[in-house]
Parts: structure tokens; C-alpha cells; sequence
């Protein structure tokens, strides 16, 4: 018989969302996948720092997982930063309402790009590498604050423009590699899966709570369609909990997703929806969301130097000077012409015309989170 693991999933609304979260949790088996003795880490995304529905980590998704862990009785638990070439951390936790959640569970704030909270330290993986080694030379560096703790990472729901979607193993892009992660675009699948080989091997429990209460369609994972679907996920297992996302959305896992057919084959997760467990809300299993991914004007340069004619030397613009142009031309392409432009517009109307951006409002209202806002009006669906 196959090993199966197990991927809780709920249909959820604003008024039910943080029980839910603490129910969901419980079904994916928390308890048994984090260590109640160590640090357990909050992985958040940031995918724009910017409050776009479906790109971030909600705040609600959040708070559910800080109650969730806190009742179960992990005391110690911590946030970790990153940045990116695109996300300002600090603009990101601000505009998406963490910042408020911190304070009231007193969580401390960590930034693995800033030397007085962590060390990239040299790390040489037990595991087979398929690229790492070979990209940066046999001198890979990770965090030395990553050692021995738990981790849970907090993603959505949505599409991406090079991974098709992106999830769990996705996450630990930002908090396992450094300001240089542009040198593995060409081969991201690959380094998915070698960055879960080492994930299983520095932490001491790798758990994943997923929100699609707005699920991100197209061009992913910053410039998308939100589109409401009211549901949560999580599991102890990575790559079960990519592919079962993945499956919502209407891609097959193992056909379309490189990285879930990889570390399937490798034996670092299950990517086969016909092994994973389903619990909690079976029946979403028969849901079909028809997303797809599509291109974006900065995705169209991305893949003419990343996986077109001009991978071979990459290098050239990549690892010189040359690199800052097209960091500018992505935050002038994000920040400056599809935020203020486009994307803005779409924010504002699901702040207004949605349950989910009533929620958000209350959270950007409060000063101080108060657990009664099941109580609270929430604007019309």
C-alpha cells in the first residue's frame, strides 16, 4: 500500500474564519508535526507588498494560526522576514495588517536580511542537490536562525507566471536564499525540491497553512484576477498540499508542476491527489476552479532571459551591474505603473463588494485585535 499523507480542507466565512483556521490545524495534525519544545517559526508571503487580494498572506490566516498554535500550547513562536528585488518587508507587513497581530500576541519580528537578527551561514546538504550545488558552487548559505526550529509557512492560493502555481514549497524561497535567488530562476523547479531537501533536514517540524478564502487566477504571483473561493488548507506534508491546491485550481500536479512531480519521485512529499488523505470538506476533492496562469509584461522578459534565447548567458545580465536595470524596470512595472493604474482599482473594489474585504478593513480599523469580530458587520458579498 502507498503511504498517504494526509491535507485538511474547509469551506470557511469571515464570521467562522479563526475557529476555522484552529479546526483545520487540529485535522492536519499539528500536534503531531511540530515540535512543542522548540521555536516555531511564521513564515509568511509577501509576494507584493502592496495589499492584493490572493498574493499575501492574510491577516486572518495569520491570527488563526498564531490562536491555533497558542491553544495547542506552542508558547514560543516567532516571525521571519524576507526581501525581495520586488517587496519592501516592512511596506508588506504594514499594508497587509500584521503588523497589529504581532503586537497583541507579542510575536517578535525577525528579518533574515538584517545581520543583528540572523547569520547566512555555509551549509553542505546530506541530501543529493539537483542545482544548488552547481549554481552557487558548492557554497550554499542559509540562515543560522533556521536550525532546529519548526517551521509553518503561510501561503495562498493562487497561480504563479514561471511555476504555474505556487505554495508550500515555493514559500521557502524567500527565507532559505539570499538577495541572490534570481540565479536559480532557470531552474526553479529543481530548486524547490532541493530547498525541501533541506528544509527536512535543519527543522524540526515542517508544517503549511494555505488561505483560499481569494484565490489568485492568472498571471501570478502579483498581477492576477481574485476571484472568492472561501476555503483553507494545511498539512504537515508540502508537496501534498501544493498538488491538492494545485488540483483546485485545475492543473494536474504531476503532469503540470515539475517541482510536485519531482519531489513525488523523490520521495519528499506526495504529489499524487489519488495518495493524499483528504479531511474535513472531502467534497471540495470534486471542485475544478479552471485557472490559468497567462503572461504579464514583466513575465515576458523574465522568459526570454530565464528560459529563452538568452538563458545560455544569463550570467552576463544576471551576475554584473547589469542586474539593477532590470530590478528598476520590475518595480517601475509593479509599483509605479499596475499598482496605481490597474491593480489598485481591483484592491479597492474587493475592499468594498466582498465579505472577505470587509474583514480586511476591520483589521486595517483596529489598533487592537479584540477576538469578537464574528460580532462585527462585514460588507456585502
Amino acid at each position: 500500500m502507498p503511504v498517504r499523507s494526509k491535507v485538511a480542507i474547509l469551506r470557511t466565512r469571515p464570521e467562522t474564519v479563526l475557529a476555522d483556521y484552529e479546526r483545520l490545524l487540529e485535522l492536519a495534525g499539528m500536534r503531531e508535526a511540530l515540535d512543542p519544545g522548540v521555536t516555531t517559526i511564521l513564515k509568511d508571503n509577501i509576494s507584493w507588498h502592496f495589499p492584493f487580494p490572493g498574493a499575501n498572506t492574510t491577516p486572518w490566516q495569520m491570527e488563526g494560526t498564531v490562536m491555533a498554535l497558542r491553544n495547542a500550547g506552542y508558547q514560543d513562536i516567532s516571525c521571519v522576514q524576507n526581501k525581495t528585488v520586488v517587496t519592501n518587508a516592512f511596506k508588506g507587513e504594514d499594508l497587509n495588517n500584521y503588523v497589529p497581530i504581532f503586537k497583541a500576541y507579542d510575536i517578535p519580528v525577525l528579518y533574515n536580511f538584517k545581520d543583528e537578527d540572523m547569520t547566512w551561514i555555509r551549509y553542505e546538504p546530506k541530501g543529493e542537490m539537483l542545482v544548488l550545488n552547481r549554481i552557487y558552487d558548492h557554497n550554499i548559505h542559509i540562515p543560522d536562525y533556521f536550525f532546529g526550529k519548526n517551521i509553518v509557512h503561510l501561503p495562498t492560493v493562487k497561480c504563479h507566471i514561471y511555476t504555474t502555481t505556487t505554495g508550500a514549497m515555493k514559500n521557502a524561497f524567500g527565507g532559505l536564499l539570499n538577495t541572490h535567488r534570481h540565479y536559480t530562476h532557470s531552474w526553479i523547479h529543481e530548486t524547490l525540491v532541493d530547498l525541501l531537501t533541506i528544509q527536512k533536514e535543519i527543522h524540526s517540524g515542517i508544517f503549511a497553512v494555505m488561505d483560499g478564502t481569494t484565490a489568485g487566477n492568472g498571471p501570478g504571483p502579483r498581477t492576477m484576477y481574485p476571484e472568492i473561493k472561501n476555503v483553507i488548507l494545511a498539512s504537515a506534508d508540502q508537496v501534498a498540499i501544493d498538488a491538492v491546491a494545485a488540483k483546485l485550481m485545475g492543473f494536474d500536479p504531476l503532469r503540470d508542476l515539475k517541482y510536485v512531480a519531482l519531489a513525488h519521485e523523490r520521495g519528499l512529499g506526495v504529489g499524487d491527489p489519488r495518495e493524499i488523505e483528504l479531511v474535513g470538506d472531502t467534497d471540495l476533492a470534486n471542485e475544478n476552479w479552471n485557472f490559468s496562469v497567462g503572461d504579464n509584461g514583466a513575465s515576458r522578459i523574465g522568459d526570454i532571459i530565464w528560459f529563452g534565447p538568452l538563458k545560455p548567458i544569463q550570467n552576463i545580465f544576471m551576475r554584473t551591474p547589469l542586474v539593477n536595470l532590470f530590478i528598476f524596470g520590475s518595480e517601475s512595472y509593479h509599483d509605479y505603473y499596475r499598482w496605481p493604474l490597474k491593480d489598485r482599482r481591483i484592491f479597492e473594489s474587493w475592499l468594498r463588494g466582498t465579505r472577505w474585504g470587509g474583514m480586511f478593513q476591520q483589521y486595517q480599523a483596529q489598533g487592537h485585535l479584540d477576538g469578537k469580530r464574528e460580532n462585527m458587520p462585514f460588507a456585502a458579498d
